[in-house]
């Protein structure tokens, strides 16, 4: 009679974790979608729930040349980054999961800290060294901070691709003549790709959506689509804006649909 109640006790605890966690994700997804429905709306103003149905907000988005310019500006950045991310990160990645020199966990740690330094931070740290490099609020320094934000997630998905990675495999193709970048090219990128796949798209996620490190890093005329609707609403608020932003909500949905279409959201949690 016990191991009934015990059993009915689990249970019930487990359908009321279940339960609280839908209630979480509801309260974190509502949101999107209920910017995503102003945007339709013919109400000069916000309004929820929307009146009508129209697509003019999206137009005169789309009609206005400085949003477009913003658009591909996010776009070089979220690439450009995540590129460099890419050709910075799997390489130190190799390095710290093989290494064997002392403080290695240091470094890595230190690899992975822009994870759970404010991004704001990090903004205001770019922006004093690209001043002392006589570069600052440009392309390049822009770039260079969505690559510190980035390369995190591209370091820890390819670590966690490492973690089954049979290393017998690469000595096998030396022993058998392949070069270094042989070996690498087709044993050990096939074996990891999904790891690095995954971090690429949330890299580019990231830099999409960032402002924190884009605005202390940018000036008025040439600002990143999130940058700018950061200073749209301070001065206007007509659903315009809210076009703008389910415009970006698209595009992330997008980048997350093909992570997990790709590789599994799994993977970024080293589960398989």
């Amino acid at each position: 009679m016990g191991g009934l109640f015990e059993k009915l006790g689990d249970r019930a605890g487990i359908l009321a974790l279940s339960l609280l966690a839908w209630a979480v994700l509801v309260f974190l997804i509502l949101p999107l979608f209920v910017v995503i429905a102003i945007s339709f709306t013919t109400t000069e103003f916000l309004a929820f729930p929307p009146v009508g149905f129209t697509l003019r907000w999206y137009q005169r988005f789309l009609a206005d040349p400085s949003y477009v310019d913003s658009i591909l500006l996010s776009a070089r950045l979220a690439f450009g980054s995540t590129l460099i991310g890419f050709l910075l990160g799997v390489p130190a990645a190799l390095a710290l999961k093989r290494s064997t020199m002392p403080g290695i966990n240091f470094l890595a740690n230190l690899f992975l800290s822009p994870l759970i330094l404010p991004a704001i931070i990090i903004g205001v740290g770019v922006l004093q060294i690209t001043t002392a490099l006589d570069f600052p609020r440009s392309f390049a320094a822009m770039l260079a901070g969505h690559v510190v934000i980035i390369l995190p997630y591209i370091v820890r998905t390819t670590l966690a691709s490492l973690e089954g990675f049979d290393a017998s495999l690469e000595e096998a193709a030396r022993d058998l003549g392949a070069s270094g970048l042989v070996t690498f090219l087709h044993v050990t990128l096939p074996t990891i790709k999904p790891g690095i796949i995954a971090g690429c798209l949330f890299g580019l996620i990231m830099s999409w959506i960032d402002v924190e490190v884009s605005i202390f890093n940018t000036v008025i005329a040439t600002s990143p689509i999130p940058v700018k609707v950061f200073n749209y609403v301070q001065y206007s608020v007509d659903p315009m804006i809210a076009a703008v932003s389910a415009g970006t909500i698209y595009i992330a949905f997008i980048f997350v649909f093909l992570l997990d279409r790709l590789v599994g959201l799994e993977k970024v949690t080293g589960r398989k």
